[in-house]
């Protein structure tokens, strides 16, 4: 009788003779920080859409439908609103504008250079220097408004747009973003070769090292921004002519208001969700540039 050879079956690749094969492992999801972020975005998540929501009814269904129930009077508050007073409230929202745009950005010109002095060059009191800086983002921003207030009205500066813009260019918080950034960002032996070709301290600044800190400087801008838009402490205390409100200090005399005209409260809860979406639309454009990493800007110039 013959005998039938029997071959065994060769091992799939990349598996050990011998072993059974089985589905792959299930990860683990780590139930209580799960449960904790869905948490915290429920709790910043929920004023948005109550506001959101109460801004498509109208007075008569803002307080007698369900609080999650859509209405059917977004239009007709829009119509208000734009027809209040002339439109004042878009003069308000050109107003944040100015503040917030031009102040964020100069705010984050100055923090620029500043972050990257600090963190390029050594001189006498540079730590010193540093660590005042660190004083400031620690320190509450109503502290320093009383005395931004006497210091302006001294130069017969408030009531005007300067008297809110001023204030706002010097970051602590965007310098010391800056600085970080920048001992990251800019290698020694980069400014140190474009020294050595001749370059000035300027032109390495303008054209090796801010490219490169790009992706920073956008952080700075953003936080500058956000926080000039929600101001209200300073616009309050400087102005007075509420042709030159911001959004902000707009809206909360449309609330004072509105203790005596029920009526305006559709209107202060429809600007207040107008006055969200241009931070919406600004991160999302802006998202991007965080994506990039540290040398993406100087080998793109």
């Amino acid at each position: 009788m013959s005998s039938v050879a029997v071959r065994e079956a060769a091992p799939a690749a990349g598996t050990t003779p011998g072993t059974a094969q089985g589905p792959p492992p299930r990860r683990r999801v780590a139930l209580v920080p799960t449960l904790t972020l869905l948490l915290g975005a429920l709790y910043c998540l929920l004023p948005v859409a109550w506001v959101v929501i109460a801004s498509t009814k109208s007075g008569s269904e803002l307080f007698s439908t369900f609080t999650f129930l859509p209405g059917s009077g977004f239009t007709e508050n829009l119509t208000d609103l734009n027809a209040y007073r002339d439109g004042v409230y878009w003069r308000w929202m050109g107003n944040s504008a100015l503040y917030a745009g031009l102040g964020a950005l100069l705010s984050t010109a100055v923090s620029a250079i500043s972050g990257y002095a600090l963190a390029t060059y050594r001189f006498r009191g540079r730590e010193t220097v540093f660590n005042v800086l660190l004083a400031g983002v620690l320190m509450p921003p109503v502290i320093l408004a009383i005395p931004q207030y006497l210091l302006l009205a001294k130069a017969d500066l408030t009531d005007s747009y300067l008297s809110v813009l001023l204030p706002q260019i010097l970051s602590p918080y965007g310098v010391y973003l800056s600085r970080i950034y920048a001992a990251a960002a800019v290698p020694a032996d980069v400014v140190e070769a474009g020294r050595m070709d001749g370059a000035g301290e300027w032109r390495i600044f303008s054209r090796i090292a801010l490219p490169m800190m790009v992706p920073g400087l956008v952080t700075v801008f953003l936080f500058q921004f956000v926080a000039v838009w929600n101001n209200f402490l300073l616009p309050y205390i400087m102005l007075s002519d509420d042709e030159k409100f911001p959004i902000t200090l707009g809206l909360y005399t449309l609330l004072e208001q509105g203790a005596n005209t029920p009526a305006l409260y559709t209107l202060v809860i429809t600007g207040a969700f107008l006055a969200v979406l241009p931070l919406v639309a600004l991160f999302l454009v802006v998202q991007r540039f965080w994506s990039l990493d540290l040398l993406s800007g100087a080998v793109k110039s």
